[in-house]
Protein backbone atom coordinates (compact mmCIF):
# COMPACT_ATOMS: atom_id res chain seq x y z
CA UNK A 1 0.00 0.00 0.00
CA UNK A 2 2.88 2.34 1.10
CA UNK A 3 4.35 2.13 -2.69
CA UNK A 4 1.35 2.55 -3.61
CA UNK A 5 0.40 5.72 -2.26
CA UNK A 6 4.43 7.17 -3.00
CA UNK A 7 3.34 6.39 -6.56
CA UNK A 8 0.93 8.13 -6.84
CA UNK A 9 2.11 11.18 -5.13
CA UNK A 10 4.89 10.85 -7.95
CA UNK A 11 2.28 10.28 -11.00
CA UNK A 12 1.08 13.42 -9.90
CA UNK A 13 3.87 15.67 -9.30
CA UNK A 14 5.16 14.45 -13.16
CA UNK A 15 1.72 15.52 -14.37
CA UNK A 16 1.63 18.80 -12.93
CA UNK A 17 5.47 18.91 -14.15
CA UNK A 18 4.08 18.25 -17.51
CA UNK A 19 1.66 20.94 -17.57
CA UNK A 20 4.03 23.42 -16.76
CA UNK A 21 6.15 22.41 -19.84
CA UNK A 22 2.86 22.33 -22.00
CA UNK A 23 2.28 25.77 -20.58
CA UNK A 24 5.42 27.56 -21.27
CA UNK A 25 5.57 25.07 -25.05
CA UNK A 26 2.03 27.34 -26.13
CA UNK A 27 4.40 30.71 -24.79
CA UNK A 28 7.05 29.89 -27.26
CA UNK A 29 9.18 30.25 -24.27
CA UNK A 30 12.55 28.14 -23.55
CA UNK A 31 12.94 27.08 -19.57
CA UNK A 32 16.30 26.53 -18.12
CA UNK A 33 16.37 25.32 -14.76
CA UNK A 34 20.21 25.56 -13.17
CA UNK A 35 20.99 23.05 -10.67
CA UNK A 36 23.98 23.36 -8.40
CA UNK A 37 25.44 23.52 -4.79
CA UNK A 38 25.25 26.61 -2.89
CA UNK A 39 27.71 29.69 -3.49
CA UNK A 40 28.49 27.97 -7.29
CA UNK A 41 27.53 31.46 -9.00
CA UNK A 42 23.98 30.54 -10.15
CA UNK A 43 22.84 34.43 -9.52
CA UNK A 44 26.31 36.04 -10.22
CA UNK A 45 25.82 34.45 -13.89
CA UNK A 46 22.25 35.36 -14.58
CA UNK A 47 23.23 38.72 -13.51
CA UNK A 48 25.86 38.47 -16.27
CA UNK A 49 23.18 36.20 -18.66
CA UNK A 50 20.78 38.17 -19.58
CA UNK A 51 21.67 41.61 -20.00
CA UNK A 52 24.59 39.39 -22.83
CA UNK A 53 21.66 38.05 -24.28
CA UNK A 54 20.09 41.17 -26.06
CA UNK A 55 18.39 41.51 -29.41
CA UNK A 56 15.24 42.05 -27.49
CA UNK A 57 15.10 38.83 -25.55
CA UNK A 58 13.03 39.44 -22.31
CA UNK A 59 14.08 37.00 -19.80
CA UNK A 60 12.27 35.92 -16.35
CA UNK A 61 13.83 34.41 -13.18
CA UNK A 62 12.03 31.89 -10.55
CA UNK A 63 14.40 32.10 -7.60
CA UNK A 64 14.18 29.76 -5.28
CA UNK A 65 15.20 29.85 -1.81
CA UNK A 66 14.51 28.65 1.57
CA UNK A 67 14.60 32.30 3.13
CA UNK A 68 15.29 35.96 2.08
CA UNK A 69 14.21 37.55 -1.36
CA UNK A 70 18.40 38.69 -1.76
CA UNK A 71 18.79 36.56 -5.13
CA UNK A 72 15.74 37.91 -6.29
CA UNK A 73 16.77 41.59 -5.32
CA UNK A 74 19.90 41.50 -6.99
CA UNK A 75 18.56 40.06 -9.74
CA UNK A 76 15.43 42.46 -10.50
CA UNK A 77 17.39 45.20 -11.92
CA UNK A 78 18.36 43.16 -14.96
CA UNK A 79 15.43 40.66 -15.43
CA UNK A 80 12.19 41.61 -17.23
CA UNK A 81 10.22 39.99 -14.74
CA UNK A 82 11.57 38.04 -11.04
CA UNK A 83 9.71 35.59 -8.49
CA UNK A 84 10.87 34.68 -5.38
CA UNK A 85 9.62 31.63 -4.18
CA UNK A 86 10.72 30.43 -0.59
CA UNK A 87 10.44 26.62 0.27
CA UNK A 88 10.60 27.16 4.11
CA UNK A 89 12.10 24.08 4.95
CA UNK A 90 11.93 22.38 1.52
CA UNK A 91 15.66 21.42 -0.48
CA UNK A 92 14.27 21.78 -3.65
CA UNK A 93 11.48 24.05 -5.76
CA UNK A 94 8.84 21.29 -6.55
CA UNK A 95 6.58 21.28 -9.78
CA UNK A 96 3.29 22.84 -7.80
CA UNK A 97 5.45 25.63 -6.43
CA UNK A 98 6.73 26.27 -10.01
CA UNK A 99 3.17 26.37 -11.08
CA UNK A 100 2.59 28.91 -8.52
CA UNK A 101 5.16 30.72 -10.15
CA UNK A 102 4.04 30.81 -13.47
CA UNK A 103 0.99 32.43 -12.93
CA UNK A 104 2.71 35.20 -11.82
CA UNK A 105 4.65 35.92 -14.91
CA UNK A 106 3.13 37.37 -17.95
CA UNK A 107 4.70 34.15 -20.32
CA UNK A 108 3.68 36.01 -23.61
CA UNK A 109 6.72 38.38 -22.69
CA UNK A 110 9.16 36.24 -21.87
CA UNK A 111 11.64 34.51 -24.19
CA UNK A 112 13.75 32.75 -21.96
CA UNK A 113 12.84 31.51 -18.32
CA UNK A 114 15.79 30.60 -15.63
CA UNK A 115 14.75 29.05 -12.92
CA UNK A 116 17.44 29.03 -9.70
CA UNK A 117 16.93 25.98 -7.72
CA UNK A 118 18.01 25.69 -4.43
CA UNK A 119 21.48 25.41 -3.98
CA UNK A 120 21.74 21.50 -3.20
CA UNK A 121 23.33 18.64 -4.92
CA UNK A 122 21.27 15.67 -4.08
CA UNK A 123 17.47 16.84 -3.88
CA UNK A 124 17.04 18.97 -7.25
CA UNK A 125 17.84 16.53 -9.25
CA UNK A 126 15.26 14.09 -8.95
CA UNK A 127 12.60 16.46 -9.37
CA UNK A 128 11.01 17.51 -13.16
CA UNK A 129 9.77 20.63 -12.83
CA UNK A 130 8.98 21.24 -16.38
CA UNK A 131 11.79 22.84 -17.30
CA UNK A 132 13.40 22.03 -21.16
CA UNK A 133 17.09 21.57 -20.22
CA UNK A 134 19.06 21.35 -17.51
CA UNK A 135 22.21 23.09 -16.76
CA UNK A 136 24.70 21.88 -13.75
CA UNK A 137 26.67 23.97 -12.32
CA UNK A 138 29.96 22.96 -11.20
CA UNK A 139 32.31 25.58 -9.42
CA UNK A 140 35.87 25.66 -8.86
CA UNK A 141 36.33 26.13 -5.46
CA UNK A 142 34.06 23.03 -4.85
CA UNK A 143 36.48 20.90 -5.63
CA UNK A 144 37.02 18.40 -8.97
CA UNK A 145 35.65 15.18 -7.20
CA UNK A 146 32.04 16.42 -7.09
CA UNK A 147 30.81 14.94 -10.26
CA UNK A 148 31.74 11.37 -9.05
CA UNK A 149 30.36 12.19 -5.64
CA UNK A 150 27.31 13.66 -7.17
CA UNK A 151 26.43 12.22 -10.51
CA UNK A 152 22.71 12.47 -10.38
CA UNK A 153 22.96 16.41 -10.70
CA UNK A 154 25.16 15.62 -13.49
CA UNK A 155 23.47 12.83 -15.26
CA UNK A 156 20.11 14.87 -16.42
CA UNK A 157 22.53 18.02 -17.34
CA UNK A 158 22.21 18.94 -21.39
CA UNK A 159 24.82 21.37 -20.11
CA UNK A 160 27.36 21.34 -17.52
CA UNK A 161 29.15 24.85 -16.48
CA UNK A 162 32.10 25.03 -14.99
CA UNK A 163 32.04 28.51 -12.91
CA UNK A 164 34.78 30.74 -11.71
CA UNK A 165 36.86 28.90 -13.68
CA UNK A 166 39.43 31.92 -13.36
CA UNK A 167 40.54 30.29 -10.39
CA UNK A 168 41.78 26.86 -11.30
CA UNK A 169 45.33 28.74 -11.81
CA UNK A 170 44.82 29.70 -8.49
CA UNK A 171 43.54 26.93 -6.54
CA UNK A 172 44.47 23.28 -6.14
CA UNK A 173 41.91 21.91 -9.29
CA UNK A 174 42.55 18.67 -11.45
CA UNK A 175 40.00 19.73 -14.77
CA UNK A 176 41.53 16.39 -16.11
CA UNK A 177 39.45 14.82 -13.37
CA UNK A 178 36.52 16.29 -13.90
CA UNK A 179 36.30 15.14 -17.65
CA UNK A 180 37.45 11.47 -17.05
CA UNK A 181 34.31 11.67 -14.52
CA UNK A 182 32.07 13.32 -16.60
CA UNK A 183 32.96 10.31 -19.39
CA UNK A 184 31.26 8.05 -17.21
CA UNK A 185 28.06 10.30 -16.35
CA UNK A 186 26.84 12.35 -19.29
CA UNK A 187 29.14 11.87 -22.40
CA UNK A 188 25.92 14.34 -24.55
CA UNK A 189 26.22 17.38 -22.43
CA UNK A 190 29.37 20.19 -23.08
CA UNK A 191 31.50 21.63 -20.43
CA UNK A 192 31.82 24.97 -20.53
CA UNK A 193 34.03 26.67 -18.66
CA UNK A 194 33.30 30.14 -17.27
CA UNK A 195 33.89 32.98 -15.10
CA UNK A 196 30.99 35.62 -14.70
CA UNK A 197 34.11 37.90 -13.56
CA UNK A 198 36.43 37.84 -16.18
CA UNK A 199 33.68 37.15 -19.05
CA UNK A 200 35.36 33.82 -20.24
CA UNK A 201 33.34 31.38 -21.41
CA UNK A 202 30.72 33.31 -21.76
CA UNK A 203 30.08 33.59 -25.98
CA UNK A 204 30.03 29.66 -25.60
CA UNK A 205 26.80 29.84 -22.71
CA UNK A 206 25.10 32.66 -25.17
CA UNK A 207 25.76 30.84 -28.14
CA UNK A 208 24.66 27.41 -26.50
CA UNK A 209 21.22 29.06 -24.92
CA UNK A 210 20.49 30.71 -28.69
CA UNK A 211 20.71 27.63 -30.20
CA UNK A 212 18.35 26.06 -27.87
CA UNK A 213 15.77 28.38 -27.96
CA UNK A 214 16.60 27.95 -31.90
CA UNK A 215 16.46 24.41 -31.49
CA UNK A 216 12.94 24.50 -29.44
CA UNK A 217 11.02 26.95 -32.12
CA UNK A 218 11.62 24.89 -34.70
CA UNK A 219 10.25 22.03 -32.61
Amino acid sequence: MKINVVKSVLDASDAIAAENRKQMDGAGLLCINLLSAPGSGKTTLLQATIPRLGGGASSAVLVGDLQTTRDAERLGPVAAQVTQINTGRGCHLSPEQVAEGLRGLDLSAIEYLFIENVGNMVCPAAFDLGEHHRAALLSVPEGDDKVAKYPTLFQGASVILLTKADLIGVLDFDIGRVEADLSKTNTGAPLIHLSSKTGEGMDAWLAWLREAKAAHGAG
